[in-house]
């Protein structure tokens, strides 16, 4: 994971016990003695598990692990690893991992550890930054559109990934869990969310493809080789990977797709290099999927509709977390904000019946 504007010292409460560290990396193998220095330094990019990056004989490791007082349900790391694991061999674009540790013992969370992957990482701050033209972003674009598709057509019985979870029953189960998330963290009154959940019940497709699907594919999710945007070496943050229905997958990618035209409270609120010019519109991301996978995308406000609920959910529960003092990153103190103007753009979509222009 290259961009190294996104490493930063470790932040306070989130430290690593390095001595435990040090004798696990040398048990396993990673590193040849253990009287030898390791630096630390943090990811800070990313709202979920907590991400490090170790330097130490001239290697460079990444740790993945749950952030604290986080329920284990969606941050489980012995199932990120093993899916990881079995991609590699089958999709290129998948980072190797080395070990897994289940216990606590050694940095008080279970734990893996992966290949650090060099590259470019396309965050909105980056973007901007970078200046990044309209030109390259039509092929930035089109790069990972290509990248999603061949995600989406891995034979997950060859890659040993069938018990990964239950694609019958998939959109369903999934409108009634994030509504049930949902009002469990819930601390605002935001009327328009109780009214997408229902219309979602009532509107979910019954007829689905089964596949992998990411459910966090994005432009900061994946690395790309180098600034000629024309291959991506590697996609990150494999936590949520299941199977199920891939347009769920692009549903959640359109609800972070902001575009230039969309009013700037929701490009403030959902900031992504996609607003900047040369970018396609959440319409022509999803003409561009159909054509190169061959599916026929019916029910596009559903997908859109939920992904955006889905975004409103996880930014909630963050919330909740933070409010209760559970984190105290300061990124987190305005996330309510952002899951009500989640529920809000999904409720306009569903009324206009379309994916842009919706206010």
């Amino acid at each position: 994971m290259s961009n190294e504007k996104n490493l930063k010292p470790v932040r306070e409460g989130e430290e690593i016990n390095e001595v435990k560290l040090k004798n696990f990396l040398l048990e396993k193998g990673l590193i040849t003695r253990v009287n030898t220095e390791l630096k630390v330094k943090q990811f800070t990019n990313g709202y979920s598990n907590l991400t490090y990056l170790l330097q130490i004989e001239d290697k460079e490791y990444v740790l993945r692990r749950p952030p604290f007082a986080a329920p284990k349900r969606g941050h489980d790391m012995g199932r990120e690893f093993k899916v990881l694991q079995h991609l590699n061999p089958v999709y290129n674009k998948s980072p190797k991992v080395y070990v897994f540790n289940e216990d606590s013992k050694i940095i008080g969370a279970p734990f893996y550890i992966m290949e650090k992957v060099n590259g470019e990482i396309l965050t909105a701050k980056s973007a901007f930054s970078k200046q990044v033209s309209p030109e390259q972003f039509k092929t930035i674009s089109d790069t990972w559109v290509d990248a999603f598709v061949e995600f989406h057509d891995i034979d997950y019985k060859t890659a040993g990934l069938s018990e990964l979870g239950r694609p019958e029953g998939y959109v369903e189960r999934q409108v009634n869990n994030w509504g049930k998330q949902y009002l469990a963290a819930v601390t605002d009154e935001v009327p328009a969310a109780q009214k997408v959940m229902m219309w979602m019940s009532e509107n979910q497709p019954k007829k689905y493809d089964h596949t992998l699907i990411h459910n966090d594919f994005k432009y900061d999710n994946v690395v790309f080789a180098d600034d000629s945007w024309k291959k991506i070496s590697a996609v990150l943050d494999w936590e949520m990977c299941t199977l199920g229905d891939p347009l769920m997958d692009l549903g959640t990618s359109l609800g972070y797709w902001t575009t230039a035209g969309d009013p700037e409270f929701m490009k403030q609120g959902l900031p992504s290099p996609t607003v900047m010019k040369g970018n396609p519109s959440r319409t022509e991301i999803v003409q561009q999927y159909a054509l190169k996978s061959g599916r026929n995308i019916d029910n596009l406000t559903f997908y859109f509709a939920y992904g955006l609920f889905k975004i409103a959910v996880i930014a909630q529960q963050i919330y909740y977390r933070y409010k209760h003092g559970h984190t105290s990153d300061p990124k987190f103190a305005n996330l309510n904000k952002a899951s009500a103007l989640c529920c809000n753009t999904a409720w306009q979509a569903i009324q206009k019946n379309q994916i842009d222009n919706l206010y």
